[in-house]
């Protein structure tokens, strides 16, 4: 559906320095996905959006949309193609002096769509995004998540094939932001339509996106499923920034505990190690930690532990310092736990 590839946008600063916006960036967003952008502020990815749509046309690379290469299109052709890429803006972007009916009808208005066709297809809309009691309202009669209704349903005014979301929640509160990512969730799978999401939210991303990469300093430094990227975090901004949703790292105080607890079993002749564990769907349930303890003599400590929504998968973390008479009753725990499905990691301390 779409296809980045070796993607470079660069920019002259004052003193005729190059700053590398997006740097040498290849990706490959499948049809029918909800693809997330996530980054710090100054990662690139705002400038990768704009890219996609040749808002901004790339230094080098290319842009391949539903088959078309935007790179070899006339300025008309691209006029056509923008039609079918639609925006949501994190700003809202209405015309204070039309309603909520007229901002969804203007993309159609200017097509020069007749009023007939503009009408039942502005009707669907509104219903689609459940604002059929605000039709006549203007903006400054709706709230911060029914202007971003508004906005969303007049990017699908021309029926898109794609839709970008560039911050579309970051200007609002947690509850009305879940209620918009269920809204675009709807839209994909009931309209089909491939979403990009721009975002610095981790919390965004972990409740409807199947793919997600992280961008850094203009480059994609990690990339996966959504469960991937959070169980086996691997670049230090991927990590920090799951920080807030799922816990990798520990404090020094505890490491230091830890040293001595592994230490101290050293000396008695037992196995002590500091283990990550990851669950994934109806392992989190199972009694799997307590069937271990049972059969190899296994002592722990949970030190950390959580249990995530990966949309609509469950997603279970423990950090556990276990302890067990030999290697081998170690490589034996392990073994029952990987037939079991769940994930070990050892933390070196």
């Amino acid at each position: 559906m779409i296809k980045i590839d070796h993607l470079y946008q660069t920019f002259k600063t004052p003193d005729g320095r190059d700053i590398h916006a997006v740097n040498d960036v290849s990706i490959h967003i499948k049809a029918g996905e909800i693809f997330g952008i996530i980054g710090r502020s100054g990662a690139g990815k705002s400038t990768l959006v704009r890219a996609i749509n040749f808002l901004s046309k790339p230094t080098a690379g290319t842009m391949t949309v539903d088959g078309h290469c935007l790179n070899n299109l006339s300025a008309a052709e691209l006029r056509r193609m923008r039609t079918k890429i639609g925006m949501i803006f994190q700003h809202f972007n209405l015309l204070s002096s039309r309603t909520v009916f007229e901002n969804i009808a203007l993309p159609l208005e200017l097509l020069g769509v007749d009023k007939q066709t503009i009408t039942e297809k502005v009707d669907r809309l509104i219903d689609l995004v459940d604002l059929s009691a605000h039709r006549n309202k203007y903006p400054k009669q709706l709230s911060g998540g029914q202007k971003q209704r508004v906005g969303i349903a007049r990017a699908l005014a021309n029926d898109p094939t794609v839709l970008l979301s560039d911050e579309a929640t970051s200007a609002l509160d947690p509850e009305t932001t879940r209620a918009t990512l269920a809204l675009l969730q709807k839209i994909n799978q009931e309209l089909g339509v491939t979403i990009v999401l721009i975002t610095h939210e981790m919390e965004v991303v972990k409740q409807i996106c199947d793919r997600v990469v992280v961008m850094d300093n203009g480059k994609v430094v990690e990339s996966g499923t959504v469960l991937e990227v959070f169980r086996h975090p691997k670049h230090p901004t991927t990590r920090s920034m799951l920080a807030d949703v799922v816990v990798h790292d520990m404090p020094e105080r505890i490491i230091e505990s830890v040293r001595s607890r592994i230490l101290a079993s050293k000396e008695k002749g037992r196995v002590a190690k500091l283990l990550r564990l990851t669950f994934v769907g109806s392992e989190v349930t199972m009694p799997v930690l307590s069937e271990m303890t049972r059969r190899y003599d296994v002592d722990f400590n949970i030190l950390q532990g959580q249990v995530e929504e990966l949309k609509g998968t469950s997603f279970g973390m423990l950090v556990i310092l276990a302890e067990c008479p030999s290697h081998a009753a170690f490589g034996q725990a392990s073994d029952f736990l990987s037939e079991n499905h769940v994930d070990l990691e050892e933390i070196l301390v």
